[in-house]
């Protein structure tokens, strides 16, 4: 059962759509963007359409599973592709490159929803983004892109609260933002890098590592970032001449492990403040 003020929230979420005619929602796969997708549709039936940018950023296994989770809830789903690897504003790695990732999104889905007849944009953006450094929110809102979790007031954790009430099987599904987000500001960000550490990240996918879980690059080295609590865990549960292999398989000189642990948006320590 919900409490009163989350129930409250449900219901003040669901009155957006339903005074919507048709909704595009801007669709990662992520438990954010996948709650809005899954309230549009059950609103809105096929006047709601969920479409997933797909990039060089994004892991293969995720795009996977935003088709499995699409399937699951029976949305109407497209994938388009986007090029914002051709912009050296983003390649470039600057501390606002998320700004141009966003636009790059954004200037696909707004022309390409305005041609099939939608209404409007929506994303995933929830309540507790609104506190972070995110730039990529300024080109969204330039855009005229709406962020329904925002605008109601929806926390992360209520996300998945509700999440878990509507029976979405991926209600705890660990957070897992753009590969472009693991290299420091101001390294060059190049295909082959994000082969290099999403190859990485699915390796610790792939031998059972539940939970949130980083590969940050810091040049030739591979920083992994696992919560603080579970560090001695990580290093009984792996087999670690096997991964420092693979790694360095992958191109990595370096492997360690971050002993602070994970923290989400960590990167933006660098930004003077």
């Amino acid at each position: 059962m919900l409490n009163a003020t989350l129930s409250d929230k449900l219901d003040r979420l669901r009155q957006i759509f339903n005074e919507s005619s048709q909704v595009v929602v801007a669709y990662s796969g992520g438990i954010d963007s996948t709650l809005v997708a899954k309230i549009a549709f059950d609103v809105l039936g096929d006047q709601a359409l969920a479409i997933t940018a797909n990039s060089p950023s994004l892991l293969p296994a995720d795009l996977a599973a935003a088709q499995v989770q699409a399937e699951f809830m029976g949305l109407k789903h497209q994938i388009v592709q986007t090029d914002e690897m051709n912009n050296p504003n983003y390649t470039s790695n600057p501390i606002n490159r998320c700004y141009f990732c966003k636009s790059e999104l954004h200037d696909t889905l707004k022309p390409l929803a305005k041609s099939m007849g939608y209404s409007y944009v929506v994303d995933g953006l929830n309540a507790d983004d609104l506190q972070d450094y995110r730039p990529g929110i300024q080109a969204a809102k330039e855009r005229g892109v709406r962020s329904p979790l925002a605008e109601v007031g929806i926390s992360k954790l209520e996300v998945r609260m509700l999440s878990q009430y509507l029976g979405m099987p991926w209600w705890d599904k660990p957070s897992q933002p753009c590969l472009s987000s693991r290299f420091p500001y101001g390294e060059e960000i190049t295909i082959e890098k994000l082969r290099r550490v999403g190859n990485a990240e699915q390796y610790l996918r792939d031998r059972g590592w539940k939970g949130d879980i980083r590969v940050r690059s810091m040049g030739d080295t591979a920083k992994i970032e696992v919560s603080s609590d579970r560090l001695l865990e990580f290093m009984n549960f792996m087999a670690i001449a096997d991964l420092t292999k693979t790694f360095r398989e992958y191109g990595f000189s370096s492997i360690t492990l971050d002993l602070e642990g994970f923290r989400s948006g960590k990167l933006n320590d660098a930004i003077a403040k």
